[in-house]
């Protein structure tokens, strides 16, 4: 265990009296829109050659290593821990939305604190420190502001009782580049909303935004390298690969999104026009490594979102039935949940010509 997981791992603990319980079991659970921990295989990591794009490479992991952010996640004057004014049924969807993200930041914490223990590769495990370290900041300093709500996740338990999921490395390229780029993009879309509408702010937390998502801006630099760095990621076979990350990212957050009304609504910002600004901002980013991209614009794109909508309440209703009859309402709305899914995945994508060089600014 390195020292930034040990460091996050060890923040909740450190505030004796806070009931963990029911928010650790929320992070805990494993569902379809659940974030999920992650393996992969060390050896095979352990191979990638980033000679190709050194350039690049050197210049980010200096950045990294300079460590922009070392003093950004500190409570200062800007933070009110008094959250009495939110109340229900705000106050709900606003800890899911941060037992969410803590879950999510705490997972690549421990995923790259671990590609850094057991890795032989220097450039790997340079770099996988520095983002292990990042992910520490993000999931403890999330876990701060669940204190003030008199609850927290226990992140050292976490460890050791949620279940791991294993994916090939390329796999691990391809989906936590998706998820940091479109973090970046989810951040840096609120915080600018609030810039422009101060008063809809309901919490400090979204202060911090701005120079949080040059965190999760940089990792996605760093992944599209490891990526570029070996061509056959990006051809043949395996753009169907990335077409099938692409489609599984954006219907996952356009469903969790529609999950939280009051959440937006406190924001005021209609979720669906905030997830297509977040995608189109994402589709612009990934041109610089991703042979295509998919095609927001195609009716039957949007359409397939809303159905899923549909089928998620459903399957939700069949959930609250229970019994036999709730059992095959689920079964058959999951069924129909694939085949939406299904079409959705074979609608035309946009191709693209990929840069001579990767790197990109976070200036979305």
């Amino acid at each position: 265990m390195t020292t930034a997981l040990n460091a996050a791992a060890g923040e909740l603990r450190s505030v004796p009296g806070i009931d963990t319980a029911e928010a650790t079991r929320a992070a805990q659970s494993d569902t379809v829109l659940t974030p999920r921990f992650y393996t992969t295989d060390f050896v095979e990591l352990d191979k990638v050659d980033v000679s190709s794009v050194r350039v690049e490479w050197d210049a980010l992991l200096a950045e990294m290593k300079s460590d922009p952010n070392k003093g950004h996640f500190v409570r200062n004057a800007q933070w009110n821990a008094d959250v009495s004014n939110i109340v229900e049924p705000l106050r709900k969807e606003f800890i899911d939305f941060l037992i969410s993200s803590c879950t999510a930041e705490f997972s690549g914490c421990v995923l790259y604190a671990e590609m850094k223990k057991r890795g032989k590769n220097p450039d790997i495990c340079e770099l996988f420190k520095y983002m292990s370290r990042d992910e520490a900041r993000h999931a403890g300093f999330i876990n701060d502001a669940l204190k003030d709500f008199g609850i927290g996740v226990d992140l050292g338990f976490l460890t050791k009782s949620k279940k791991y999921t294993f994916f090939r490395p390329k796999f691990i390229f391809y989906a936590t580049y998706l998820s940091e780029k479109i973090g970046y993009a989810r951040y840096i879309t609120i915080y600018r909303h609030l810039q422009a509408n101060p008063d809809k702010q309901f919490h400090s937390i979204f202060t911090w935004f701005d120079e949080w998502c040059n965190d999760e801006f940089r990792h996605g630099e760093a992944f599209s390298l490891l990526m570029r760095s070996d061509p056959k990621l990006l051809k043949g076979h395996n753009v169907y690969w990335i077409r099938f990350f692409l489609l599984a990212v954006y219907a996952t957050m356009y469903i969790r999104d529609h999950a939280r009304p009051e959440f937006h609504k406190a924001l005021d910002i209609d979720p669906s026009d905030y997830d297509f600004r977040v995608f189109r901002t994402t589709n612009e980013i990934t041109r610089q490594v991703f042979p295509v991209m998919l095609d927001l614009d195609h009716p039957a794109f949007r359409k397939g979102l809303d159905h899923l909508l549909v089928l998620n309440n459903a399957i939700a209703d069949a959930d609250q039935q229970g019994g036999v009859a709730g059992k095959v309402k689920r079964w058959f709305n999951m069924a129909r949940v694939g085949g939406t899914l299904l079409r959705m995945y074979f609608l035309p994508v946009q191709q693209n010509t990929l840069p001579v060089t990767s790197r990109l600014q976070p200036t979305y």
